[in-house]
Formats: structure tokens, C-alpha cells, sequence
């Protein structure tokens, strides 16, 4: 409730935000002209051209469009591909090494800048993973062969899987990207070190990259509020999201329309992703194929009517699909996944209609609102758009219940997840108070008064659960026409336009849990490792190149059973540190990814970790010594590590003579830089960069695999972007999704009345494994021991949210369990 009142600060509409429109006040209003269609769009006559409101009709509202407009009816540019992040931060905070106000400069003092400290020190000293036997791992390489005498030691999380850190990967791809077609300024920029000490741990003084690309630089302009203060109208700069910030599955189906031309659909049933054989493995899902690969015309078998996809060169050589950038073996495996799982609706939907053509298909056109669709009469058009919306409603229901659930391994959040989606109320068993909460969240929704119904709101939603809300209204009104109420009625903004901030993109920087070497598997022997092979030796081209050599089955198995690392400090790895990319423009060729995090998160105006937490109403920290676990036993093993990691910070950041006169911060009261003491030295605390002060909070509560700091900010957003969907919302209907879609993504497919326990629920089998189970069905036997996808498959789950690392009964002899 707190979040959603302070912490939505749009690029956009902050001026309405604060004082309101049209006798309505900010907090509450629905619709705003910054987010009308421009008229270079091409749907800007079919919206309404320059009438005074804009209204999205007709086949723009059918399905999920390609860049995301027309998501909300009466915002149709709000998400689309190229608006602006938003932020959750005060914008006179941002950009913290500018200064641009006494507050931020007395909070600084002028000791950091862009390069300071420098990234790769950060990099080299806080980040890097350290090496029992550095010529075991050889910087992420591995021995030669894929030697299963590789080695890279990491800092392993007994209780998440590898799949879970692709997973995140995967996610990302579908909510933001700050670079255009994996491209970002064309001018470049100093990012190796700049001091002997880092240079001596192995950084690269000559490293170059491009500077990002930045939407708006000139100085914002500012407002008087109707409360007399002064405002700065956005931020000092802003960046644009290309992707589309719906969870609409456009890595898979695209963002825009050059994205959309790689996605190539099967010329036999144009409702289907083309899927080809590649490799030679056993096991029944091998025929259901593979994606092709992205065509370049430079083959000999290209012929003279070859037409290349849009894409940049780095991606020659990759899998066909609409966000090819950073491709990873995850990637490809999940990529490959679910095609497979759209080809599987499409024909179960086909297999339906073959059974009864003229049964209704549940779906409407809205051009048409009483015309009933039979089976027989959906186009091959109209199926693959019903299977984009199953599939990316299935993504969202896993990340929403499945990952987050094991990311956030306790009781409390298995509850606030699943009220998130379905609603905390068991369906069917309170029916009275069901509807009850439906009809207060309605009436709160409806509220032209201030932020207190926003928050009211935010609450009694988790009833009923943000999944489907506001569907149950009449799809039409009394007399026969679309009722936009009904349609678009289900969404809650709370005041402010949906897209990503900058803040959230920052707390998934979540490199650390990526292994160097990923223990590969035959399905066929699943105790066995079979050879460590390198991550790095699976990127881009190689991903594919991986992925047919291995198998999709052996790939599932290989990341399904092993651990992903810690987010620590000192738990990057070594390989993206000296990844190599061979486009760039620069002597060495190479960068490292860890301090590039670092510089990015600096030009995009992140506040710094103290005044970051303190913008979401944290507690403040006033020492690095506030990083340590007062739980964890003195001279433990662990509180050794985090002691040593303390004086690192120390290192890093510096210390400075605090002078109590002077105001750092005023996000909740005023705090002096010697945080209400006398004049002394204390720690740099407040200059420490986001991403390595979460990574260092070691106080955590029981099965966190994420900070408290990382875990605020996606409780807002999280929320948010269901919410704010018409797809997951209102229009989660059967006129939208077709009735088999609608009851595949609530019954996580075909109806299957198997259950399994977890942690005391007696729950259905997860939607993850039974995507996994359709596309995958060589693996049964290993899923049938799954209880959680994204859990270590070979683990016993023990006791009651038990974070124990033991093999499971069968798995006894797999040698992941011989060493702690």
C-alpha cells in the first residue's frame, strides 16, 4: 500500500500525478493524453486520429499487439515498444554523481563520479569468484574436452536450480531492453581500469563499450504543485524500453515488426512455430522438433529468392525468434520449450474442431460481439494470436507460483503469491466473501477520490487474486454492443501509466547465479556427469550449436538437477568477466560484464544503495559493519566471510570526516551526515553501488534466494504488471482466449486431477513440469519425483520448507551429493 502511494513516479504524467485533472485527483485518474497514439503510428486513425479521446476498437483489442499498443482500450500507447521507463525513485535523486541539488551533494561530497570508484575494481575485488584451483576453471573455460575434471568453484544455493537462473533471463527478455535491435550508441567509451591496483587483479585498462542509448538529455523542466511546492517534471534523463512492457511473451513472438519477421511459422498449419529436426537423440519429444535457425542468405543452400531476417550480426547463426540478443543455452532451451508448447495447443484446439466443428469455440470478435465462432471457423491467423495469449498467460502463471514460490522459499510468500494470482481464498469453499471482495475491490476502483482507495484496492484484491478480475462482467452491453467496462474495466494503474522503472531493472542484475560449468547429463543415466561444460562455450551461435549436440531432454536434465550460485558478493563468474565480443570496436575486444553492470546502473541515474532503500522506506544503514548477519554464530565459517567482505566494502568505498551540519537525505526526515552523531569518521556507506549493497546483505529471511532491498521493489512491480494488464485481468475470457484456452491456462493444460504435496499443500502438479511433460515426455520418470521445476530435481525436500542439500531416494549415487 505505502509503495503504491510514494513510489510511481512517471516520465510522462508526474504533473498530473501530483495535481490531478478535470476535478479528479492524481492518485485516481485513468486516462491520459501523453498516452494517445502519435499520428505516425499506423494505428492512429483506427484509435481515433486527433479526437479528443482516443479508444482502441475492433481487431486492435482482439489480441496482444505486436508492440504492445492497445493493451488499455483508453491508454493505447501505455507499454508499447520505445516509451519510457518510469522510475520508483524521486527524480531529484537520480543521477546522484551529478549533484544537481545541495541535499545529493552534501550526500556524496563529490567523491564519486562515473568511473569512481572504478567499476573494475568494484569488479575485481567484490564480485569475482575466488578459486580453489584457478587452472581447474581457467577463468570459466574448463580443461579441455569438457573434462569432468573441470572445475569453478561458486557459492551454491541448495534449494534453486540452474533452470531458475535461465528462467530470470528468459523473464527479462519479455519486460525491457534499454538497447534498439541489440544495438546501443554508436559511440563508444573507456571502461577498463584506471588504477594499478585493479590492473594487478587482472582487469583490462583498454576494455571500450558503447554508451547507451539515451532517450531525452536536456534539462527537465519543473511545476508548482497545488500543495505550493516545486517540482521537476521527470527525470534529468531518460531511456526508452524497446521491448514492449507487457509479460506477452514477445521474446518469443516479438516487439515490433522487424522482430516479428523472425518468428517463422510452419507453412503447413500457419497457426503452428516452424519446428525442424536437428540432432540425433532419443526420446519421444524429439519429434516435435526444433527451432530453424535465423537465415542470413549466405549459405550455399540460401537459392536466389532468399530473403534475410532482421538482424544484428552478432546473431548470425542463432535459433528464429523475436528477441535473439544475449542467447545463452537457457535460451535456446526455453525458447525451444515453449514452441513446442504453443504447437501443443494448436493441436489440441485442431483436434477439438476436427471433433466438432460447430461447436462454439467460446471466442467474439469485437467488431462483431454477438457473432458466435464455431471451431471450424477460427482462422489459422486468429489460433496462432489464441496461442500467443495461452502461452504468455502460462509464463506469467509459473513465474507468479512456480519460480517466485522457490525464489522466496516460505510459507508466507507460498500464501502472497498465490493470492497474487488466484486469489487467497479457496475457490468454490467461500463463495459469500468472494463475492464480497470482488464488490469492494470494484467500488474502490471506481473511486474518483484520492490514493487511499488505491490502496484499499491493492489489498482487497488479493481476495479474489489479480488473475482474471473484473471477467466476470457482462462482455456485452444491453443493447448487444461491446461493453468496454466489461473489457477493459479489470485494470487498476493507480494513477500512474504502466512501464518498467529503472529501479526494477536494477535488481535484476542477477549474474551471480550462473555457474561457469554446467554438469552435463544423459536422461538415460541421470546420476551420471557426463562432461562440465562451459556456459561461455554455449553463447550466440553456440547456444544453437549446443543445443543440437546435446538434446533439448539432456539439456532439461543437466540444469534441472544442478544448484545456481548465491547472490553474494564474490559470486560473479569468471568467464563474464572476460567475456569476449568480438563486434566491438576496442583493442581488446572484451568486456567484463560485472563492472559493466556497475556503469551501467551509474548512467542510468540508479541512487545509490543507502538513499535506495531509503526512496522504498527501508531502514537506512549507517556502517558496512549493518551488512552482517547478527545470527550467524561468531568465528563461523560465514561470519569470517562476511567480516572480510566488510573491510573490502571498506577498501573500495573509503571512509570521510562526517559533518553533522549537513542534510544527505530528506526521503524520510532529515538525516545529517553523521547520522544524528557528533563529528567523526564513518564509512562511505551512503556512495556503495546498488547492486553490490544488495548482493551484501546477508540478513536474510529463512529460503530468500534475493535481498530485503531487491524483494520491496518486486513487491510493487510484481503486482503491477498484472494489474495494469487487460489480458490477465478483464479480458482473461473466453471471448479473448477461446474457451479450451481459457481452461488450459487454469488448469495448466488438458484437465489432469493429479496432485502432489508441497510443504503441507496438497496442490495440483505445477504448470512448469506439465509443460515439461508434454514437450518433454522422456523425462516422466525424472518429473514424477518434481515437485517444484525450478527446485534441484534430485533433491529431498525434507521437512517443512527444509533448505537441506540431500539426495533424494534413487539419486543417492548422482556425485552432486558427495561434497557439501
Amino acid at each position: 500500500m505505502e509503495l503504491i502511494r510514494f513510489n510511481l513516479f512517471d516520465n510522462y504524467t508526474w504533473e498530473s500525478y501530483i495535481n490531478g485533472s478535470g476535478g479528479t485527483e492524481g492518485a485516481a485518474m485513468k486516462v491520459w493524453p501523453e498516452m494517445r497514439l502519435p499520428d505516425d503510428h499506423p494505428s492512429y486513425a483506427a484509435v481515433g486520429g486527433d479526437r479528443a479521446e482516443q479508444l482502441c476498437t475492433g481487431d486492435l483489442i482482439r489480441h496482444r499487439t505486436v508492440d504492445g499498443s492497445c493493451n488499455d482500450m483508453r491508454n493505447p500507447l501505455m507499454g508499447a515498444s520505445g516509451t519510457l521507463f518510469a522510475r520508483n525513485a524521486q527524480f531529484e535523486t537520480t543521477f546522484p554523481d551529478e549533484g544537481w541539488n545541495e541535499t545529493v551533494a552534501n550526500r556524496h561530497a563529490g567523491r564519486i563520479d562515473e568511473m569512481t570508484p572504478d567499476p573494475q575494481l568494484v569488479s575485481r575485488k567484490l564480485l569475482t569468484r575466488q578459486q580453489s584451483d584457478p587452472e581447474a576453471c581457467k577463468a570459466g573455460k574448463g580443461l579441455a574436452g569438457n573434462s569432468v575434471d573441470s572445475n569453478c568453484d561458486y557459492q551454491e544455493a541448495p534449494f534453486f536450480n540452474v533452470l531458475a537462473a535461465f528462467w530470470i533471463q528468459f523473464m527479462t527478455h519479455d519486460w525491457f531492453s534499454h538497447l534498439d535491435e541489440g544495438a546501443n550508441s554508436p559511440e563508444y567509451q573507456k571502461v577498463g581500469c584506471t588504477s594499478e591496483e585493479a590492473e594487478a587483479l587482472g582487469c583490462r585498462p583498454n576494455d571500450e563499450m558503447e554508451r547507451p542509448l539515451v532517450a531525452q538529455s536536456d534539462p527537465p523542466g519543473s511545476f508548482t504543485g497545488n500543495d505550493g511546492k516545486k517540482y521537476v517534471e521527470r527525470a534529468p534523463r531518460t531511456f526508452a524500453n524497446h521491448n514492449t512492457a507487457w509479460w506477452d511473451g514477445s521474446q518469443i513472438y516479438g516487439y515490433s515488426e522487424a522482430s516479428r519477421k523472425r518468428v517463422k511459422r510452419h507453412p503447413d498449419d500457419p497457426a503452428k512455430l516452424l519446428m525442424i529436426a536437428r540432432g540425433d537423440h532419443p526420446g519421444a519429444g524429439e519429434a516435435q522438433g526444433y527451432l530453424p535457425i535465423l537465415e542470413d542468405c549466405s549459405g550455399p543452400d540460401a537459392g536466389a529468392g532468399c530473403v534475410p531476417d532482421p538482424m544484428n550480426p552478432a546473431w548470425r547463426g542463432q535459433e528464429a525468434t523475436g528477441f535473439p540478443d544475449n542467447f545463452t543455452i537457457g535460451m535456446s532451451f526455453y525458447h525451444n520449450v515453449f514452441a513446442r508448447e504453443h504447437n501443443a495447443f494448436v493441436d489440441a484446439f485442431r483436434a477439438a474442431a476436427a471433433t466438432d466443428p460447430e461447436a462454439d469455440s467460446g471466442l467474439r470478435n469485437p467488431s462483431s460481439p454477438t457473432t458466435v465462432i464455431t471451431n471450424g471457423a477460427v482462422s489459422d491467423d486468429e489460433l496462432f494470436e489464441i496461442a500467443r495469449l495461452v502461452v504468455s498467460a502460462e509464463i506469467a502463471k509459473i513465474h507468479t507460483i512456480e519460480w517466485t514460490t522457490q525464489l522466496l522459499y516460505n510459507e508466507p510468500l507460498y500464501k502472497g503469491m498465490n493470492s497474487n494470482w488466484g486469489g487467497l481464498l479457496e475457490k468454490g469453499k467461500y463463495d459469500f466473501l468472494d463475492s464480497l471482495l470482488n464488490r469492494i475491490t470494484e467500488a474502490t476502483r471506481e473511486s474518483h477520490k484520492e490514493a487511499w482507495a488505491n490502496q484499499l484496492y491493492s489489498v482487497f484484491a488479493s481476495g479474489p487474486g489479480i488473475f482474471g478480475i473484473g471477467s466476470t462482467a457482462d462482455y456485452l452491453t444491453a443493447d448487444g454492443q461491446l461493453s468496454v467496462e466489461g473489457v477493459n474495466g479489470g485494470i487498476n494503474h493507480f494513477g500512474s501509466p504502466f512501464n518498467f522503472p529503472e529501479e526494477f531493472v536494477t535488481v535484476y542484475r542477477l549474474h551471480p547465479l550462473v555457474p561457469d560449468l554446467i554438469d552435463f547429463r544423459d536422461w538415460n543415466d541421470p546420476n551420471a556427469i557426463k562432461g562440465k561444460i562451459p556456459v561461455v562455450s554455449s553463447f550466440r551461435a553456440k547456444a544453437t550449436e549446443a543445443m543440437t549436440a546435446g538434446g533439448l531432454a539432456n539439456w532439461a536434465l543437466s540444469m534441472g538437477r544442478q544448484r545456481l550460485g548465491l547472490l553474494h558478493l564474490q559470486n560473479h563468474p569468471q568467464f563474464l568477466q572476460n567475456l569476449e565480443m568480438k563486434r566491438l570496436k576496442s583493442p581488446t575486444q572484451k568486456i567484463d560484464v560485472a563492472a559493466l553492470d556497475v556503469l551501467r546502473d551509474r548512467q542510468r541515474g540508479i541512487p545509490r544503495f543507502n538513499e535506495f532503500r531509503r526512496q522504498y522506506g527501508l531502514r537506512q544503514l549507517t556502517s558496512f559493519d549493518d551488512f552482517v548477519d547478527q545470527r550467524v554464530p561468531a568465528n563461523s565459517e560465514a561470519s569470517q566471510h562476511q567480516a572480510a567482505m566488510v573491510e573490502l566494502l571498506r577498501e573500495v568505498y573509503g571512509t570521510h570526516m562526517c559533518d553533522p551540519t549537513k542534510i544527505i537525505s530528506t526521503a524520510q526526515g532529515d538525516v545529517d551526515d553523521c547520522f544524528g552523531g557528533a563529528a567523526r569518521v564513518v564509512d562511505n556507506i551512503e556512495d556503495v553501488d546498488t547492486v553490490v549493497g544488495w548482493l551484501a546483505e546477508y540478513t536474510r529471511p529463512h529460503g530468500y534466494a534475493i535481498s530485503e532491498t531487491q524483494f520491496v521493489v518486486f513487491i510493487l512491480n510484481a503486482s503491477r504488471r498484472l494489474f495494469s494488464d487487460r489480458f490477465f485481468t478483464s479480458s482473461f475470457r473466453p471471448e479473448f482466449y477461446s474457451s479450451l484456452g481459457y481452461d488450459w491456462v487454469k488448469d495448466n493444460g488438458p484437465k489432469d486431477d493429479r496432485t502432489i504435496d508441497s510443504n503441507g499443500h496438497e496442490d495440483p502438479i505445477s504448470p512448469m513440469r506439465r509443460i515439461l511433460e508434454r514437450t518433454l515426455p522422456e523425462l516422466q520418470g525424472e518429473l514424477d519425483h518434481v515437485v517444484n521445476v525450478f527446485d534441484p530435481w534430485a533433491r529431498d525436500r525434507g521437512e517443512y520448507y527444509s533448505l537441506e542439500w540431500k539426495a533424494r531416494a534413487g539419486a543417492e549415487a548422482d556425485p552432486a551429493f558427495s561434497s557439501p
